[in-house]
């Protein structure tokens, strides 16, 4: 039984994953104006081999076609994911790339939805999107579909995540989606390879954002959902684009207008409204997220 300590602790440490997260991506922003995404998502991936690995290594001799099908569609997704919210953020910024990835696992926690709050929620959060990416009257066509390819690959990951979860124990089944991303970003990776833009400095910075990003939340992963019910740390979750925004503006110097504010800060309490309204059972997919941090 969870005590108000545990769902504290768990709670806090479910924040400190979302700033991890953010700030990870914030770093991102910086690097890649400079090696480029694919450079950036391929270091990120190398890190979280080298993490879940070692934890979570599949055993290749029980493995069947039926069984290992979907952590390879979860890998593909992964690699998708990570590189178009990447190349996202150094078009539209991480404030604006964020809040619309999130429109992803929101719309998937909707899917199946028949009260009408969660219609209303929906048509906030659409809204909200359509503010922030139109307030000045133009429209980056680019950034939004890569941001909007980003959303979908993350309600792929959900679905695809909760399929792994029932063919492997533990890690196992993440962990082959991760090298099979990484099979697919190396190359890629590669082929865009400048190494006059490394230093030591830049490699520190890669390396941080593989640590903040992968290695720190698989962490604490196991520590928060002890603690804290699926609900709660979807509610938290709910509220990453704020927390993307914030460092945005001090990492990457972003600036938003009053609308712009208004309408992330819109999209979040609408997400966070539609879930923390939600029955207890069924689980909704966005809760499930709980169980894998993309």
């Amino acid at each position: 039984m969870r005590t108000r300590r545990d769902k504290l602790s768990g709670a806090g440490a479910q924040l400190a994953t979302e700033v991890s997260i953010n700030f990870g991506s914030s770093l991102a922003g910086l690097l890649i104006p400079v090696v480029g995404s694919p450079i950036v998502v391929a270091v990120r991936q190398i890190v979280m081999v080298v993490v879940v690995l070692p934890l979570a290594r599949p055993k290749l001799k029980n493995l069947t076609w039926v069984r290992i099908w979907p952590a390879l569609a979860l890998g593909v997704v992964l690699a998708v994911m990570n590189l178009t919210f990447y190349q996202a953020v150094s078009i539209l910024g991480l404030g604006i790339a964020a809040t619309i990835e999130f429109l992803g696992p929101f719309a998937l926690a909707l899917i199946t939805s028949r009260r009408i709050l969660d219609f209303v929620c929906a048509a906030a959060a659409a809204g909200g999107v359509f503010l922030l990416t139109w307030s000045d009257g133009t429209l980056d066509v680019l950034g939004i579909v890569l941001a909007l390819t980003a959303a979908a690959s993350w309600f792929c990951y959900i679905l695809l995540t909760r399929r792994v979860a029932t063919e492997f124990a533990g890690l196992e089944g993440i962990s082959v989606a991760s090298m099979v991303s990484l099979v697919i970003v190396v190359p890629i990776a590669l082929f865009t390879l400048d190494l006059s833009a490394f230093t030591w400095g830049v490699v520190g910075l890669l390396l941080l954002v593989g640590v903040v990003s992968s290695a720190f939340p698989y962490t604490l992963d196991t520590y928060i959902l002890r603690r804290i019910s699926p609900r709660l740390y979807a509610i938290i979750t709910s509220f990453g684009p704020v927390i993307a925004a914030g460092f945005g503006a001090l990492v990457l110097g972003e600036t938003f207008t009053l609308l712009q504010q208004i309408a992330i800060v819109v999209v979040c309490v609408a997400a966070g409204a539609a879930i923390a309204t939600q029955r207890d059972r069924p689980i909704y997919d966005l809760e499930l997220t709980a169980t894998a941090i993309p």
